[in-house]
């Protein structure tokens, strides 16, 4: 099989790493790959944190309510960033205020997400485990605020990055006849039905965070998650309008 086939099929996430910093030559090799990423329009409007202080490290571990983020070798936050380029068409001499538009977050916000994905291939394909950290969103007032992000911009993902020092059990994923279609987008006219193969197999399933328990169904899991709600992240549109984004 082809190498970085192998690489992307065997993707898993590592939240205990070995302690040693990563050379930095390797980090460098990463934020060149970052700078690579494709980009809508070639407009660039993704920028990268590497979270360095150990104190500050600390506050988002905090914020995410994961204490192992404090432990991260190399910690990123990838933000959508149309902050750059407001300020380099204000020194041009234009009106720049379009850029807060849905359209242009939207733009900075797939620009981030590939970039990110990007940067977690090349990591695995040196043999380093990866793990992304949704739970910055936890509350993202706070994470702006730590990390001095101005207009325009928002934080969208953290990354963990390091030497893998667990190996876990592949998650089983939902097959291609679930996700995968041809042309039209199918009705379910009987979707626990067509899950059953699927649970079934989560259900053997060991998720690191807590070895000595196997996790619930899929199904089980969609149906207590569809019932939460974050206050603070599902405000995000709060922040988005402080941040200069035009939500309404």
């Amino acid at each position: 099989m082809n190498p970085m086939i192998e690489t992307l099929l065997n993707h898993r996430s590592i939240r205990a790493f070995k302690p040693e910093a990563l050379p930095q030559a390797t980090i460098d090799q990463l934020m060149e790959v970052a700078l690579r990423t494709a980009t809508s329009n070639g407009l660039q409007t993704s920028s990268i944190l590497i979270i360095q202080d150990q104190v500050l490290k600390n506050k988002i571990a905090l914020l995410a309510n994961q204490s192992y983020i404090e432990r991260i070798p190399l910690l990123l936050i990838f933000v959508a960033d149309q902050y750059r380029n407001h300020e380099i068409a204000q020194a041009k001499g234009v009106d720049a205020s379009h850029l807060g538009d849905m359209d242009r977050f939207f733009q900075a916000f797939t620009d981030t997400c590939i970039q990110a994905q990007n940067v977690v291939n090349a990591a695995e394909a040196l043999g380093l485990g990866t793990f992304y950290i949704g739970s910055i969103q936890n509350d993202p007032s706070q994470m702006i605020e730590l990390l001095h992000l101005p207009l325009y911009t928002l934080p969208i993902v953290g990354l963990g990055i390091g030497i893998p020092d667990q190996a876990p059990q592949l998650k089983p994923r939902l097959g291609q006849e679930l996700r995968v279609f041809t042309n039209t987008y199918p009705s379910y006219p009987d979707i626990l039905a067509q899950l059953k193969v699927y649970d079934e197999a989560m259900t053997n399933y060991y998720d690191m965070r807590n070895v000595n328990a196997r996790v619930d169904s899929f199904s089980d899991q969609v149906a207590f998650k569809s019932q939460q709600r974050h206050a603070l992240r599902a405000d995000i549109l709060k922040v988005m309008k402080a941040q200069g984004f035009k939500v309404d």
